[in-house]
């Protein structure tokens, strides 16, 4: 496991002082992630530059991760990770892959906020709990990204020492990921946008070749377009390779035809 330093922020008596670096600290990063030019950076690099902000915005924090996670009834779907330090992209690993169970899960599924001071012995999770403690994590708080009627993910807070995450920290971590939830949500839209974009592009280009199939196939059937192009998609199905791939076979295969009749005439 990577190293990572000894907290020091432990739960107890905030000074001014300290309670002015805090709140500083919550005010640099929402000012950075209003900042966020999602269109430019991209879905994943947003990602992790929210991670590196909420793990300064939380007090006593180590680390942070951030999950998009759709919540479905029969699995839950791991969409996107990001992690600010290495040692936290090894705990989402054992959260997400090996066990499937953690303080991400929880707080989409329940939609509240939860939080441990001492992972090696904690009952919600009875096997990330321990398995987490004994690399040397014993604090993790998980605030839900939330929009009306909607659960984008979750931010994961991780600390080395124990009962690091006291309210004061749960109070400005829950008010950094509202906002953070909504630039998430954001970027997510922006990404899928580029991507139809992409996908359309793709298809525009590949439409000559269709239609080029789909007219050879009338010629040899008689049929109609329709049914052309249902024949295309059989052969794409039953042969697992894209459409555009049979269509394109389909048209060098008669284009080769039409050569061997020119060279032999």
């Amino acid at each position: 496991m990577t190293e990572f330093h000894e907290n020091d922020h432990l739960a107890g008596a905030l000074t001014p002082s300290q309670a002015s670096a805090d709140a500083h600290d919550l005010q640099t990063s929402l000012s950075e992630l209003a900042g966020l030019v999602t269109g430019v950076i991209g879905l994943q690099d947003t990602l992790a530059h929210v991670a590196g902000f909420a793990a300064r915005a939380v007090p006593g924090a180590d680390g942070a991760g951030v999950t998009l996670l759709r919540i479905g009834p029969a699995e839950n779907l791991v969409q996107a990770l990001a992690a600010s330090h290495p040692f936290v992209a090894e705990i989402d690993e054992i959260q997400y892959v090996a066990l499937k169970e953690g303080p991400c899960i929880t707080a989409a599924l329940e939609r509240r906020t939860v939080r441990s001071g001492s992972l090696g012995g904690e009952k919600m999770w009875p096997r990330f709990g321990p398995r987490v403690g004994r690399l040397g994590v014993h604090s993790a708080l998980s605030l839900p990204l939330l929009l009306p009627g909607q659960v984008v993910g979750a931010i994961n807070v991780y600390a080395s020492g124990k009962d690091v995450f006291d309210d004061h920290a749960v109070e400005l971590g829950e008010l950094f990921a509202a906002p953070a939830a909504v630039a998430i949500h954001n970027a997510q839209i922006l990404d899928q946008a580029l991507e139809l974009t992409a996908q359309l592009q793709t298809a525009l280009s590949n439409r000559p070749v269709i239609d080029q199939a789909i007219g050879l196939l009338r010629g040899r059937t008689g049929g109609t377009a329709e049914q052309a192009f249902e024949r295309l998609r059989a052969i794409s199905q039953s042969e697992h390779t894209k459409l555009i791939d049979v269509a394109q076979r389909i048209v060098d295969e008669a284009i080769r035809r039409a050569r061997a009749r020119h060279t032999d005439a």
